[in-house]
Order: structure tokens, then sequence, then C-alpha cells
């Protein structure tokens, strides 16, 4: 049926008003008559849902509308007469009331029931004031909040708060104090009036988060009654309790429920102190009662569970945290999956993030068969949002917490899969952003390979999140591996395999030499027939490696070991090795039907031209004879057919690098390690453990295969034993925090009046030493010993007690230092000989003269035997500890001479204990001297008297204290042992200044001065410790402070932000930019309208900079606009990167600019304009994949540009970014996954 539209002239008055409604879609039209609006055209009216299809503009009366009668339009200049100009025009009717519209606000009060308690029934309506009706997602951290317009609740906004941060809520004494103070200073006259609201109970008691959100820096005028309840959340009591009796005459009731707070307070600190955060869970007992704990459980699996399994599902029952660290291929996923069902049957929400985007495709996938219920968010693609389990980047989820997203509202469990990942250096911080910024009501389940240190890393979660983390670890793989060093390389040696590893974990030294015995024989027959050739170490020819991987290729297809995973730790190394084994088939015919199948159906999405890339005709060739390649350079709908049909087992040999056995689930039968060696990105070094096993681990199918297995190569010659048994059994790999700042984290934070950087940098895994509960609790205890100390006497002939106490404290220090400069230098060493007299001061010994007779031979903790005099009675030493605390209160050089007979005792003397070196030395013979002493400390040779080299000496040393009684010349460190350094030289001369000081001081005569000299002494230990342990828990001791001040420096230099902290349009815009690490750069081009000149396929090329790492050698041939842009944005590069090292940031200038790189942005241009696929790789020798993966990347850029260009309210640059950003989405670069659709 075809219905034809006319355009009806405006009605007249001559006209009737009657217009013509059609009924549904059956053509049958009704009459009506009710009169139309003035002026207006009549309308086509329709029943039907979406009205009629659209009529054809008028053009003119469009223009009309939009130029000249929209105020927007007008000019910004010469404002008055250009707006007469415009009345006269429109000839618009002025509408005050218009001005007057504003939105209604939100109700303050809802209506209750009452009921009868007995019947239930309705008595009556009581009206009830709502809280928080003010809070929005722009003013409030708190889940109490109003939810934002629908378009933001996925992404969030960037004007939005994040919900608070669990862990996040403590205030320090000094806020409350301060907020409570001022508060004082406003309500003075309400206090009387606010009382009645405070005796609201319920409200103290609710745990709920109204309590604990409302932060104080939230708003201005939080009320009295919340201040109240936020009071007594704090660490040290004391100074509450004093403020709340201050209070009590006009608010008795709420200091009754402070003081009962404050009771149960320190009962739950104690509990507090002693608990570790971190619970190991024991998995060796079985889980017997699993089935009558769990009767009904959310997920019903078709195996009996490991008790691993078991008991991580027991706490996620009882909605705890847990840690997972289980070896490869033990069933981690079961854990997640059953987080998941759960949460489908709480009605919550579920997000499972992984580091690789192809983890998470593949992840959606088995998830979306098992659950359906699944969605998918990644940069470029957004699969069902509105799932109960979204699958997604750390960095997705990161900005979504930074913009408050609704999702997190629903939100029950976050599943973090390996964890170990955290370690890596360029997105590791993002792990550690997203565990803090996570809310209460979120539990966390981490899923990682084995390592070291997963209760550390627990005990540190735990601690921010302030509740238990669980940690359940598994004891060994569920298949064990064997690994072997494999010689062959032709047909007559392919059976030399010798087991090096067994599978219970014992090195085969007979194994390894088996090996080498193997090789060498061969060797020697080569060279005894063709004369000897350098074999270098690690390199062998491609002839060499090829003999050697169709030798152990065919030896265990015969066997078959396959599918084989084959390590190679070089992209190009990959692709040769494959392409060389050009002989081998080991498919059978039904396999390649398969395999040929699955191609044509996969490769129908491309467009007829990409079918026919020289690297997918080459993988098709390779793959129907059972080998595949998989590395970064790969175009992914290849990696993605390649993994699939690996899964499949329809690959035998897949030659892959490490990222393959970063997260892609496909366990193989075997694994072979084409070498031991890689390449860091700095230089080769050997593999660590922890990723030989993480590669390793791939071998062995759980239920297919009894044991894996694991072969090296041994290609030019078998690798040195040490190596091979370090990365065999050399422990995992520690998690390692790589938390550092960013200027984005810097910017959404700062944005944010409540959170500080600081309060993220204290959280953060680098700062997880900081033990603050232990230090806060002995702060309390040490203020305590402070007040309890008698008073120190400081009147008349002490009153320079305390400046004499400083001044010998910093003479010992002086005196210590200089110590050690004479130790740790070659003259000072040589001067502490046998035979050397020193003088001893320690806590048994004061300036006592003694003899070394052996010095020890280790040199960290050195010690010196000597032989001291002492008075009768005082040989046996005292405890250790008084020797490092206590020191003589007055200063002299008075030599000690004994009072009563001179007696001697033989010690081992640290460092500090020898106060100076004389220029004296004894003829002494240690071993008697040490021998007789030794026999005569045994009881029954006590009363011996001393040897005859004892006695000599010790008379030669009492001769020597007699001869000087005031002191005895020593080594001079400068003169005498030629110590040049300017410490040293400094430290000698405030040395003699600050003795010739001494002199001067009265208190020294005073008769208690020994008494209060004690006192002093004590009341300074106790205040230094306090001051160390007040700086301990400050943020001046965090690592990254200074570089904080050096970033928020170099923010405030480019307006980010200004002087108080605020953040500026600048930085609004930085926040945006989470894609690329570039932020700065990103938005000073935006600023300068570096794109502006561009035209959109230029920009986009540009843009490429920022998403390209590789280095070319091609220099690409670009336009002259696109010259000049790429000028344009080295210089900005140039001069944010020496503002950074004017502000004290360790990057240097050269550095920062080198790390963009132009390779690609001929590539990029061309793609732009529509070249197609085939001959843009021509223009480049950066490999196919990393072409796609670099547009992909460039896309979320250019999408981030847009939003920004929309905060700026640049239109005509957002509509530019959206051009480009459609001319590159197109064909192979855009094909969807294999594993979404």
């Amino acid at each position: 049926m075809e219905v034809i539209y006319f355009y009806l002239p405006p009605v007249g008055p001559d006209d009737l008003p009657l217009s013509l409604l059609e009924m549904g879609c059956s053509g049958r039209l009704e009459l009506i008559t009710h009169p139309l609006p003035q002026n207006r055209p009549l309308p086509p009216h329709s029943t039907l849902p979406h009205g009629l299809p659209p009529t054809c503009l008028d053009l003119k009366t469009e223009v009309e509308k939009r130029f000249l009668r929209d105020p927007a339009w007008l000019p910004v200049h010469g404002v008055d007469d250009a707006f007469h100009k415009f009345l006269k025009i429109s000839k618009r009717n002025k509408e005050v009331d218009s001005l007057l519209h504003c939105s209604l606000s939100p109700l303050h009060s809802g209506l209750s029931v009452v009921r009868d308690p007995t019947t239930g029934m309705l008595l009556d309506f009581t009206e009830v004031l709502l809280e928080d009706t003010g809070l929005s997602a722009k003013n409030s951290l708190s889940l109490q909040r109003q939810p934002g317009p629908p378009s933001e609740s996925l992404r969030g906004s960037n004007t939005n708060y994040p919900f608070l941060p669990a862990g996040m809520e403590e205030l320090t004494l000094e806020q409350i104090k301060k907020k409570s103070e001022l508060e004082e200073d406003i309500d003075f006259e309400e206090e009387a009036k606010t009382t009645k609201s405070e005796l609201n109970l319920l409200s103290l008691l609710s745990t709920f988060d109204d309590v604990i959100d409302a932060l104080p820096e939230e708003k201005e005028g939080v009320s009295q009654k919340e201040e109240t309840v936020k009071l007594p959340r704090t660490n040290s009591l004391e100074d509450l309790g004093i403020k709340d009796s201050g209070n009590s005459p006009s608010q008795p009731s709420a200091n009754t429920v402070s003081l009962t707070e404050q009771k149960k307070k320190p009962q739950q600190e104690d509990k507090g102190d002693n608990k570790k955060w971190a619970v190991p869970v024991d998995i060796t007992s079985p889980c017997d009662d699993f089935y009558k704990r769990i009767p009904d459980p959310a997920f019903k699996y078709p195996f009996e569970l490991d008790v691993f399994q078991k008991q991580a599902i027991l706490r996620l029952e009882a909605h705890d945290s847990v840690f997972v660290a289980a070896h490869t291929s033990a069933g981690k996923t079961v854990v997640a999956e059953y987080a998941i069902a759960l949460s489908q049957k709480h009605m919550t929400r579920t997000i499972y993030t992984s580091p690789i985007k192809a983890l998470s495709n593949q992840k959606f996938r088995d998830f979306k068969t098992t659950f359906g219920d699944v969605g998918l968010l990644t940069g470029d693609v957004q699969l069902s949002p509105e799932a109960s389990c979204l699958i997604m980047t750390t960095e997705i989820l990161r900005s979504m917490l930074y913009n408050g997203s609704e999702v997190i509202r629903d939100l029950e469990w976050v599943i973090f899969d390996e964890v170990h990942y955290i370690n890596d250096a360029e997105r590791g911080v993002v792990w550690e952003e997203v565990l803090i910024m996570l809310p209460e009501h979120v539990s966390i389940i981490l899923l990682s390979a084995t390592v070291p240190n997963a209760v550390e890393f627990s005990e540190w979660i735990g601690r921010i999140k302030k509740r238990p983390i669980y940690v359940i670890s598994t004891i060994k793989r569920p298949v064990p591996l064997e690994h072997y060093l494999y010689t062959g390389n032709s047909t007559k040696t392919q059976k030399e395999l010798f087991l090096l590893l067994d599978p219970s974990g014992n090195f085969l030294t007979k194994g390894y030499y088996a090996a080498v015995e193997a090789k060498k024989e061969r060797t020697s027959k080569h060279a005894q027939s063709f004369g000897t050739k350098n074999v270098s170490q690690h390199n062998t020819t491609a002839s060499q490696d090829r003999a050697v991987w169709q030798t152990l290729l065919s030896y265990l297809s015969q066997r078959q070991q396959t599918p084989v995973v084959a390590f190679t730790f070089s992209r190009t190394r990959c692709d040769e090795n494959a392409r060389s084994l050009t002989s081998l088939d080991l498919t059978s015919s039904i396999e390649k039907s398969e395999i040929h199948s699955f191609l044509q159906k996969s490769l129908t999405r491309l467009r007829g031209g990409d079918r026919q890339l020289p690297q997918i005709l080459l993988m098709r060739d390779l793959l129907k004879r059972g080998i595949g390649v998989h590395h970064s350079g790969i175009l992914p709908i290849l990696k993605e057919i390649i993994e699939m049909l690996f899964s499949r087992g329809l690959v035998k040999v897949l030659f892959a690098t490490e990222t393959f056995a970063m997260g892609v689930n496909m366990p193989a039968r075997t694994v072979v390690f084409d070498s031991i060696r890689k390449h860091d990105g700095t230089g080769f070094r050997n593999l660590l453990p922890g990723e030989y096993i993480q590669m390793a681990g791939r071998a062995g199918r759980r239920g297919l295969d009894a044991t894996g297995t694991v072969i090296i190569l041994c290609k030019a010659g078998v690798h040195d034993m040490g190596d091979l048994h370090a990365m065999m059994l050399g422990k995992p790999t520690v998690l390692h925090s790589q938390f550092r700042l960013t200027y984005t984290m810097i910017l959404n934070l700062l944005r944010v009046e409540a959170l500080r950087v600081t309060d993220m940098m204290r959280r953060s895994f680098s700062e997880n030493h900081r033990d603050t509960q232990a230090h806060e609790k002995r702060i309390s205890e040490l203020r305590n010993t402070l007040s309890s100390l008698p008073p120190l006497d400081t009147e008349g002939q002490l009153s320079d007690l305390l400046s004499y106490y400083h001044t010998i404290t910093e003479l010992r220090i002086t005196t210590e230092t200089l110590q050690r400069a004479v130790l740790e230098s070659m003259n000072g060493l040589k001067a502490l000989s046998v035979g050397r007299v020193v003088i001893v001061s320690n806590g048994q010994h004061h300036n006592a003269l003694g003899v070394i007779l052996q010095v020890s031979n280790d040199a960290v903790n050195r010690t010196f035997t000597a032989l001291i005099i002492c008075e009768k009675g005082n040989e046996e030493a005292a405890g250790d500890d008084l020797s490092n605390k206590a020191f003589h209160p007055i200063y002299s050089t008075t030599l000690f001479i004994p009072e009563g007979p001179c007696s001697h005792t033989v010690q081992k003397l640290k460092l500090q204990d020898i106060s100076a070196i004389t220029t004296k030395t004894l003829k002494v013979i240690p071993e008697r001297i040490i021998d007789n002493y030794n026999k005569r400390q045994q009881p029954r040779f006590r009363l011996d008297p001393p040897g005859q080299a004892i006695s000599t000496a010790t008379q030669e040393l009492l001769r020597l204290a007699e001869a000087n009684p005031n002191g005895i010349t020593t080594l001079d460190p400068v003169n005498d042992l030629h110590l040049k350094g300017v410490d040293v030289v400094e430290g000698v001369m405030r040395h003699r200044v600050l003795q010739d000081c001494l002199k001067d001081f009265h208190c020294i005569h005073s008769p208690t001065f020994t008494e209060q000299f004690a006192r002093v002494q004590e009341r300074m230990s106790v205040q230094e410790e306090l001051d160390k342990l007040l700086f301990l828990v400050s943020d001046q001791s965090l690592t990254l402070l200074p570089e904080y001040h050096q970033r928020i420096k170099v923010l405030e230099a480019l307006q980010y932000v200004d002087s108080t902290g605020a953040v500026e349009l600048k930085g609004r815009v930085a926040c945006q930019k989470s894609s690329t690490a570039h932020e700065l750069l990103l938005t000073e081009l935006l600023f300068e309208n570096t794109l502006s000149p561009l035209a959109p396929e230029e920009s986009a090329a540009l843009l490429s900079c920022l998403v390209f790492t590789q280095n070319t050698q091609i220099d690409p041939h670009i336009t002259n606009t696109l010259q000049e842009g790429i000028n344009q944005v080295l210089s900005v590069a140039q001069r944010i990167g020496e503002l950074q090292m004017d502000c004290g940031i360790a990057q240097t200038a050269e550095d920062f600019v080198a790390q963009f790189k132009f390779g690609l942005t001929e590539v990029v241009y061309c793609w732009a304009r529509g070249m197609p696929f085939a001959e843009i790789a021509q223009l480049t020798d950066v490999q196919e994949g990393t072409i796609v993966r670099c547009i992909q990347r460039l896309d979320e850029v250019l999408k981030e540009v847009r939003q920004a260009a929309r905060i700026v309210g640049d239109s005509v640059l957002g509509s530019k970014m959206e051009r480009a950003s459609l001319a590159i989405r197109r064909d192979i670069v855009f094909t969807a996954s294999l594993y979404t659709h």
C-alpha cells in the first residue's frame, strides 16, 4: 500500500478546523474536528507508534529557525547592538516567565505507615523527614545519593564523584578537631535546638553507609548530628573524651552515647591490633561437610571439586574476599564461575577483569555459553552492558570507579584474573588503583598463578579494605610435569631425550651429563672430519634449527605427544621456524577438511581483497598441515582462528611467544623451549623461574594426560647446569608494587575534595611496610610515658643542661661517623691490626686502654678481640643493650686508671666500642693470651694466676695509662690516616669545635648533675622515638611524596590546576584521557589547535604517535601539513619534557620526546583515505597484527579527543574526530572477534 503525502499550506481563516487521523496501517481514516492551534500547518496524524514517516523539511524555515531565531548564534562582541538587530529580524516574543522556571527541589519528607503490632491493620500515616535528599553524583561520595541520568549509568561521567572507597573513612584527629571547633563557632545558639535530633539512637547505631559516608569535606553544612556520630571514629580517644565533657552541659544525651561508644572502641581496637587481615586457609585436610554446609549450591559442577575449590566456595557463600593462588590448570575458573552464579542468584552483578583483551574475549565466550547473561566492555566493543556479569579490561573498571558509574551500586564481586600481572611495569599500577578505589560493599576475588608472597599481598589488601582476605593456594600441580633436555638433530639421533627433572621435583644430574656427552660426541666427530669451527654458545644457523625442529616434531608426533606449544622468544624466529618446516605434515585428511571448512567459515567475515592477504594465505597453508603461529604480529582474526583450532586439537604444533602463556587458557600435551634466553627490552637474560613455570605450566591437560612433558632444546650446546637448576627450581617472582603517580590519577583525585592523593599513595602496595596501626598504638604509649616522667630541674646551675645534652649527643654522633669512616678506609683497617693499642668506651668500660689480639674476617660486622684493663670485679661483660644505649654524661679524654689492683678481660669489641686508635702498638702473642684467658674461664682453673703473656700486656697497658693520665695521642683521621673525604675533614673540625664548647658549660659542676642528666637522657630518648614514629605515620614519609609535589608543580605551570589545587578546564579535559599514558601532550595539542588545520585523516595519522611504540627502519612519506603537525607535536613534547625536568622529575626531555614514534603516520593516513590493507602492509616493515592493534587503539584515542572537544566546546574538532574515526573503522581492522559472535 502506497501512501502519498501532500504538503498542505497553513490554515487560513476560511478553512474548517478539520484533520484526518490514520488508524493503524489498514488505511482507515477518521475525521477530527477540534480546533487547531494558531498559525501552525496541519500536522499529519497517525496512531502508529512512531508517527508517519517524516515529510521533507522546508529548508527556508529551518535556516531561519536555526540561525536567525536562536540567540546562541549571536556574535560574542558588540552584543547589545547585535541583540537589537536580532530582535528586529526575528520578531521574537519575549517570554519573561521562562526565566522563572526552575527544577523542583527534592521532597524532604515521605509517608510512613503505622500498623497495629498484633493484627497488622493500618492505623495511620505519619510524615517522616528524609535524610540525604540533596546528595547527588556531583557533590557526594555516598551510596545514598540519587542515581544520575541513564546515559551515564554505565561509564559514569568525569564530573561525577566516585563512590567512597572502602577503608578511606577514618579521619585523622586533626581533621575532626578542626571541624568540630569550627562547628562550635558557627552553631553556638543552635545547640539547644539540635539536641532533639541527637537523641535518635537508631541513626547512631546504624551500620549503614550514610553514617560512614558523609565525610566532612563533602559539604560545609554537615549537620551537627552527623558530626557527633563521627567524633568517636578515631585512634586516640582521650582528646575526644575531654572535648565531650566540655560540651556536656548543653547536650547530656549525646555525650553519654559517645562515651559508651568510646568504651566499646578500645576493645575493638585491641582485637584489631593483633588481627592479621590475611587468613591462610588449610587445604590439606578434606572438606567433608561441604554438601551439608551448602545444600543448595548456586552452581552445580559435573565433577567432584578439589579441596581448594570447596574452601573457596565456602568463603564466597559467606561473602568473604578470597585470594586463590593456584598452579596453572588447577581450575581457578571454578571460583570465578561460582561467584557469577551466586551474584545471579542474589540479583547483583559481577565484574570480571583481565589484563589482556584476547583473554576478555575468550572468557566472554566461555561464560556466555555457561551463564547466558554476560556482557563485554573493552576499548572498542560494548556488548549487552546491562548483563549481570560484565567482562572488561582493568583500565575500563578504573575509569568506571573514578567516574562514579551506577554499575558499582549493584556490584557484589570483582574478579581479578591473572593477578601476577600486577608486576607489569607499564600497567601494574592500574590494578592497585582499582583495588584501592573499590567501595566497601564489593567483595574481591583474586586469581593468580602461584606466588611466594600471596599472604603479604592479601594482608595489604585486607588492611586497606578493613576486611579479612582468605588465602587459598594449591600445593602441587594436578598434572605433574617432566622436564627433558633434547639434543637430537637428525633421524639417527632423534631419540636423544634426557630426563632432567622428574614429576616429584628431583633434579637428575645423570640426565644432564648424558646430554652433555651426547652433544660432545657429535661435535668431536664433526670436528675430526671437518676441522674445528668456532661454535658460539647461543647462535645456530637456520638450517641447523630446521634440522632440530624437523627431527623433534616428527619424533613427538610418532609418540603421540601432540599438541605441542613451542615457545620462541622472537616473532621473526617464530615465523622462520614455521616456514622452514615445508615437508612436515601432521594432520589426517579428515582433519584437513575440518580445518578447511572452519577457515572458510571464519574468513567469510572479511572483504574479498582481505581474504587474499599474504599472511592469511601463508597461515592457511601452514594450518592445513597442523602448524600454527601465535604472536602479536599476527592479525587478530587469524590469532583467534589458530586458538580455536588449537583448543580443538587440530593445530598440532604452535610456535608462540611468551604472551600465549600469559592468559590464553590453552593447555597442550607438550611444551618445547626453543631457548632459555630472552630479550626483555634492555638486553638478553635467562628466563626467570616465574616466567619458566608460567610457560611450562601449559603442558599437561587435566583429565587427558597423566603427566605433561617440557622439553628444552640444546641446539648449539647444553645450557649451563646452574642456570637450568635456578630456572626450574627457583622461587617464582614475588608480587612487587609497580605503583607510580600518573597525571590522570592525580587530576581524578584532585577533582574530588574528599579524596586526597596522599591517601592513595599511603594505601599503595609499595607503602605496605608502613604498619600505621602498630605505630599509632606505640605513639599513644610513648605519649603516656612522657607525661609520667618526673619533671626536669633546669634552675640555677643546671640552666644549660638541655643544650649540654644536645652538644654531647652531637659530639657522640660525629665521633661515630668518623669511626665508621676510619674503619671503612684501607688505612684505618691497617692501623687496627694485631698489637695496636686502642681506647675502649662502652657500657662497661670508659676510656680504658686495650690491645687488639684478633680481627674477624667478615667485612659487614667486623669484630675485634681485645685485652682490656679494668677494675677487679668488673671483668664480666655487661648486657648488650647497655652498651648501645647509655653513654657517659661527661665527655673527657682522661684515661681509666684502676683504683684497686688492675685486672683484665678479653672481649669481642664492636666497631662503636673503639672510641679512638692510639699511635702506640705493643708486641703481643695473641694465641697464648686468648688460650690462657679461656682456660681460666673454666671453674677449676678460675683461681690460677694469669699467664706470662697476659701479665706483660696488662702491665704495659697500665704503664701507658699512668704515663698519659690526661689522654694519649690518637691517630688523626685526616693527617695520620690520610682520609681526604669532605665529610671526614668537616667531621674532624666539627669534633674539635664541640670539644672546646663542652668546657664552657656550668651544669657539669652541679652536685645533682648525673641524676638530672639521666632524666634528660630518658626523656629525650622517648621524645626521639616519638618524633620518629610521628614522622613515619605522617604523609611526609611517603616515598612518592616529593614526586607528587613535582608533578603538581608541572600541572600548575601548565594551568591544569590552580594554586589551591582546584582542577581547571584543561585538567578536566586531561581527566578524560585514560587510553594513552600521554594525557598532557594530547591536552596541550588540543588547546594549541594543532589539529585544526589538518584534515580528518591527517589528524588520525598524527595521533598515531601516541599509540605506536615500536621502532621502524622505513621513513614514512607524508604530506607537508602533516610534517608541520609532527614538528609541532615534537616541540610541544620538548616543552613538556623540559618543564618536567625544571620541576625536578627525573626523566630527561630527550627521553620524553623519544616516546613518540611516527613510524605509522603514513600507514594510518593511507588507511583513513581508503587504501586496501594489502597495499598498506607493503608501506612498512611493521607486522600486520601490530598495525591492526595500533589502529584499534587509535580509535579509542579519537573517541577521547572527541569527548574532550565537547567539553571545550569545539564542535568542529569533535565532528572532525568523528569523521576520522569512521574513516579508520572498516574492513579487517575492525572485524568483530570470533569469540563474541
